[in-house]
């Protein structure tokens, strides 16, 4: 299993939603993404660079497991 590492905004957006989920508002430099099922909703912070602590976070709230997150990443870096 590869380790994570810090990506852009872009990219996790994309991880999110290729996943299902679906950006309903940015406030400020926030994006909030919703899911049916999922209670909470995933912020995703517009950084150039996001943290392995933020996307750990979010991919408990989101209830994602690490191997379908690199599946979905594999998938947006290859869109590129």
């Amino acid at each position: 299993m590869p380790k994570l590492s810090p990506v852009s905004y872009k990219l996790l957006a994309c991880v999110f939603e290729r996943d299902g989920f679906k950006c309903v508002r940015e406030e400020g430099d926030h994006m909030i993404f919703i899911k049916a099922g999922v209670l909470r909703p995933v912020v995703v912070p517009k950084y150039r660079s996001i943290p392995v602590f933020i996307i750990k976070n979010n991919l408990r709230t989101a209830g994602m497991s690490r191997e379908r997150y690199f599946e979905l990443l594999g998938q947006c870096l290859s869109r590129r």
